[in-house]
Order: structure tokens, then sequence, then C-alpha cells
């Protein structure tokens, strides 16, 4: 039998298990740094997270401008109803809402540009539109 021409120290019975590359063509082995490694985690889980909060916070904001808007008409519309008005409102019209001097509402078919000299209005409030439903849709408002 022959012997082995390698020394036995320096073989490793394991050398797949080694934290270094056992032999020169062996790819290199370099030590993972663990704190590193959770800290590029983490930094990246935070990016996403505050991407997706920023996500929501603009769909919040949007939601909350409809909200704010739809708030509006109910104003406008609740005006409209208890406001002076010499005719029926017909569906698909537009008509204007005004503030008198005395603080009362009227309802008008005339727009602001159409008065000329002789509007005499505290304020010109809306321009709506009578939907089908009712409701009135607010193109106009000075309130903004």
């Amino acid at each position: 039998m022959t012997e082995n021409p390698i020394d036995k120290d320096k073989v490793a019975q394991n050398p797949g298990l080694l934290p270094y590359a056992h032999t020169i063509g062996s790819a290199v082995i370099k030590p993972e740094d663990k704190g590193k490694i959770k800290g590029r985690a983490v930094a990246a889980m935070r990016q996403q997270t505050e991407k997706q909060m920023s996500q929501l916070y603009r769909q919040m904001q949007v939601l909350a401008e409809q909200a704010q808007e739809i708030k509006r008409r109910v104003e406008v519309s609740e005006r409209i109803y208890s406001a002076d008005m010499g005719f029926e409102p017909l569906v698909g019209h537009t008509y204007y809402l005004y503030e008198r001097k005395d603080g009362t509402d009227l309802l008008s078919m005339i727009a602001p540009e159409e008065w000329g000299r002789s509007i005499s209005f505290k304020r010109f409030v809306a321009k709506v539109l009578l939907l089908a439903d009712h409701t009135w849709e607010v193109s106009y408002n000075t309130e903004n």
C-alpha cells in the first residue's frame, strides 16, 4: 500500500464547511456581516412602506377633497331649495343663485353678466345645473 503524500494536518474532513476557500482554485468565501445585511433589509423595507404610505396619503387627500366638494354641493343645494324662485326649475337647465342684501337667497334664470348695471344683490353665490335626480351640480361657486 502506498502512503498518502498529503500531510494529514493539511487536509480538512469537511472542506465545504470551512469559512474560507480550501484550495487555490476554490471560490472566494467571505463571511457576511449580518448587521449590514439586516440594516440593508430594514432600509429597503422602510423605503417600500414609506412609498405605500405616501400612496395611501395621496388617495386620502383625493377622498377628502371629494367629500369637501359633496359637502359644498349639499350646502348650495339646501340654499337653493330654501331660496325664492318665481318658476319651477327644469331638469338639465342652468340657473344662478344670488344672495340678496337682506341675506335671503334667490334662484334666477339670469346670469350675472346679463344683469348689466341693474344687479341689486349682495353677491353671486353659484351657477347650478339641475340633475335628473333633483340634485344640483355646482359648476361655479364663489365660496370656494
